[in-house]
């Protein structure tokens, strides 16, 4: 490739050059042709001018009209409401709130979906184990939580027969010397 672009060469690459995807050679030579081209410049400048204005609009919010601070007190309240921790006035105010207001409704409507699906996870899960891992848990736990040493029943069948032979063997002496 020769170091002159023609102008046509030049507006096939601007998009790229402005995008800063071309090798470092194309660059150069995009922007030695920028600097010697008052025309090619001119389209440079439009077209970046062009593009940054459609990333701030991107970038801009579109303002919500739901998006209200009675909106924000619901989202706050929202997890409390659906556990059942609100008291009754502040539930009814979530209500009303939830059916003046489609965002709101929308979150509602999403969090029971997600509340029931995990309820069904959970109950798909518990029933795929054979085992009830948290009864044994419990357990261990409240064992550990207690000063008292738990003997292994073998210790305490080993001592219950070492007691009962001692006990026959007493026996047998007694009956024998006496």
């Amino acid at each position: 490739m020769h170091n002159q672009l023609t102008c046509e060469q030049v507006t096939a690459l601007l998009n790229f050059y402005i995008e800063d995807s071309l090798s470092s050679k194309l660059t150069e030579y995009v922007r030695q042709h920028l600097e010697s081209c008052p025309a090619c410049m001119e389209k440079y400048l439009q077209m970046k001018n062009m593009l940054n204005k459609i990333m701030d609009i991107e970038n801009e919010e579109i303002e919500n009209p739901y998006a209200t601070k009675q909106y924000e007190d619901f989202k706050s309240n929202l997890s409390a409401y659906v556990d059942n921790e609100l008291n009754n006035f502040e539930s009814i105010k979530i209500k009303k709130i939830a059916i003046s207001n489609p965002l709101a409704r929308q979150d509602l409507e999403n969090i029971y979906t997600f509340k029931k699906l995990l309820h069904s996870s959970f109950e798909k899960t518990k029933n795929e184990l054979k085992n009830d891992y948290s009864k044994s848990t419990l357990c261990q736990l409240r064992h550990e939580n207690t000063d008292e040493k738990i003997l292994d029943p073998f210790y305490k069948l080993t001592a219950a027969f070492f007691i009962m032979i001692t006990c026959i063997v007493a026996g047998v002496i007694k009956i024998l010397y006496f």
